[in-house]
């Protein structure tokens, strides 16, 4: 049985002084909750959180970036080992805003999701189609490849530990939100890609979220479907709704 998981992603917002204000307003709801529940923060809110969550035995911290290498020439980038001295246990890799805004490559993701796990890092990894190809019927193919150039020569072991987010672009910060059973239909299709390179067991341990808009209105929904695990979620992990949608979670 696959524990379901939430995460929040802030993006580039909230302060330090901000952060600690919206977590020990969202910490008890969090605590409670029966599932694993992850705030992928800004670099510069990681240190602050991760001291307002310590005790809290389901609740992580991320971050939401990090670079290929864990050294080197590298001009404000963050490495694997300065996020896990500061406490952070996962990490998104190849969000759609980083693919389309900072040009990362399927090639990049899978270079920082090697890194990721060979320092003890569970990567979230992005993936997901335009509306465009949504039209064209392409989803499932587009998706395929992302996972198959991600997946690239990382064995089944660390397979397991990876959370793969899908994100329909079209549906991020739009309002616009894909159905339970559309949603259901896409998450199991990537059960089925895992399921053809490493084979039924790693298909049916690793963890698949919806990210397209989930907020404490359609959660319910969509967390019932049995090959959606959780939901990577963005505005809505702003407000103070994030513990509606961590507790509308059951046994």
């Amino acid at each position: 049985m696959r524990k379901k998981i939430i995460a929040g992603n802030w993006k580039m917002n909230m302060t330090p002084s901000e952060a600690v204000n919206l977590v020990n307003l969202l910490k008890d709801g969090c605590e409670n909750a029966l599932c694993d529940v992850v705030f992928c923060v800004p670099f510069v809110d990681i240190a602050a959180v991760t001291k307002e969550f310590e005790g809290c035995k389901n609740i992580a911290v991320g971050a939401q970036n990090m670079h290929f290498e864990n050294n080197g020439a590298y001009t404000g980038e963050v490495s694997a080992d300065m996020l896990k001295e500061l406490g952070v246990k996962y990490v998104i890799l190849g969000h759609s805003e980083r693919r389309e805004y900072f040009g990362e490559t399927d090639h990049m993701v899978n270079k920082k999701m090697k890194q990721a796990l060979k320092r003890g890092l569970i990567p979230i990894v992005c993936v997901g189609e335009s509306l465009e190809m949504k039209d064209e019927g392409i989803t499932i193919d587009h998706i395929a490849i992302q996972i198959k150039r991600a997946f690239k020569k990382i064995d089944a072991d660390d397979a397991k530990k990876v959370i793969i987010a899908y994100e329909p672009i079209w549906a991020i910060g739009t309002g616009r939100t894909a159905s339970a059973y559309q949603a259901e239909e896409v998450c199991a299709g990537i059960r089925a890609i895992i399921n053809d390179i490493y084979g039924d067991e790693t298909a049916e341990a690793i963890r698949i979220q919806y990210g397209g808009s989930m907020n404490a209105e359609n959660c319910e929904s969509l967390l019932a479907m049995p090959d959606i695990d959780g939901g990577l979620i963005g505005g809505a992990s702003l407000k103070a709704d994030f513990n509606l949608i961590t507790g509308c979670v059951k046994e």
